[in-house]
């Protein structure tokens, strides 16, 4: 893509709003801008590292047998009370009125969307099980919204529900859903702990959260140094160098970002709901849910306050806006321009995504926006490319190599 068509407001002075790595680097880098408090609009980089995150979560969970829907975010009161938290779920949940007086609300979360349509077309075990997600807009109206896209108002969510016919389905999917999890966050080269959680507004017994290490996360859990326990302080009294719970190890304390909740939600919508099926004797019971949410905006944060150097973006490679990002230092025109288009040809024609910068900008200029921006590989046509010399840096280790054409077709990016 040519530099010169693609949106990206860069920003010399350092926000002073950002108060986090993460939300500094969005808006320097043109990835996002603010609205209102906690509402952004995700601008064409930021939003092309958004869609590359959701792939991966429609990759992992189509893979384990999941179907994609899109649910309203407007919706009628009449579906809260029924299942009984159009009072209890507080005031975060955004209500408004339609001129007939009719009562919504802005979708914080869909379970009593979701069980409304199982409901009216599942009626016999043999529908069951069925598993289906959305990625969509959810809003809630945070008393505090704060450090970016970490707590917003209005922000992008993956939820999925599953409806089993019994409880070792539940269990089985549920499972499945957690391995998802874990290989959608390890893509995205996340360092994190699960950990028992509380349930909260959702509901159900069993809960576990998927917390990105982070000093700025908002939750401190307790983990083990040599095993897989980890727990959210709040739910047990541990402290550092205390034995592990499970004999494994002792604990350390870190702070995480919430990025996945998992829930067993059981009953607790299909019962007031009367969401139903018909078993294999003939009886009618409540179908039994599994609820399991990702924050899309919230991992693009969560990426860089893992992944940055010197305050700029290092993306992981499967979530870079670009590919490769291609800097010609010379004018439209001449020779050293014509071997920069030459190699956008040819990385293009291996299937790389590049962009290019095609600006009659001064050199100084084009860096300053490319460090911003943060592209991992960087190639820079300048003042051998006479001799059909480039220069290769590779953000991630600030390593500038010198290489030829050939060298670029050989290399993997």
């Amino acid at each position: 893509m040519k530099q010169s068509l693609l949106f990206a407001p860069t920003l010399r002075d350092m926000p002073k709003e950002a108060e986090v790595i993460s939300h500094k680097i969005l808006l320097r880098g043109g990835y996002i801008k603010q609205g209102a408090a906690g509402v952004y609009t995700y601008l064409p980089l930021g939003y092309r590292v958004i869609k590359k995150i959701e792939n991966i979560i429609r990759y992992e969970l189509d893979n384990i047998g999941c179907s994609e829907l899109l649910m309203p975010s407007l919706q009628s009161k009449d579906l809260w009370v029924e299942s009984g938290r159009w009072d209890a779920y507080g005031k975060e949940l955004m209500r408004l009125s339609d001129r007939h007086d009719r009562e919504f609300c802005l979708g914080p979360t869909h379970e009593e969307v979701i069980t409304s349509i199982v409901r009216d077309h599942v009626k016999s075990y043999k529908n069951l099980p069925l598993a289906l997600y959305q990625i969509q807009t959810k809003f809630r109206d945070e008393f505090r919204p704060r450090f970016g896209l970490m707590r917003g108002r209005e922000f992008i969510m993956k939820d999925l529900y599953t409806f089993s016919s019994t409880q070792e389905d539940l269990d089985e999917w549920y499972l499945k859903v957690r391995k998802a999890y874990q290989n959608i966050l390890d893509r995205l080269d996340l360092k994190y702990r699960i950990v028992r959680a509380d349930s909260g507004n959702i509901g159900g017994k069993n809960s576990e959260e998927f917390m990105v290490l982070c000093d700025i996360g908002e939750d401190t859990i307790a983990y083990s140094d040599e095993s897989e326990f980890a727990c959210n302080v709040e739910l047990m009294d541990l402290k550092e160098g205390d034995p592990s719970p499970d004999g494994k190890g002792t604990i350390k304390l870190a702070k995480g970002i919430e990025a996945g909740h998992i829930f067993k939600l059981g009953t607790k919508y299909s019962e007031p709901m009367k969401c139903v099926f018909v078993d294999k004797d003939g009886k009618s019971k409540p179908i039994i849910m599994g609820c399991y949410g990702i924050g899309v905006s919230r991992l693009l944060m969560a990426v860089l306050e893992q992944h940055y150097r010197d305050d700029k973006a290092v993306w992981p490679e499967e979530i870079s806006p670009f590919e490769i990002h291609i800097i010609p230092l010379d004018k439209e025109g001449t020779p050293a321009y014509d071997k920069a288009l030459e190699v956008l040809q040819k990385l293009e024609a291996k299937g790389y995504d590049c962009l290019f910068d095609d600006r009659g900008e001064s050199p100084g200029s084009k860096f300053k926006d490319a460090d911003l921006i943060g592209i991992r590989n960087r190639i820079v046509v300048g003042r051998k490319a006479s001799e059909g010399i480039f220069e290769y840096k590779n953000l991630a280790n600030d390593n500038t190599i010198e290489v030829t054409l050939d060298d670029l077709m050989e290399m993997e990016f």
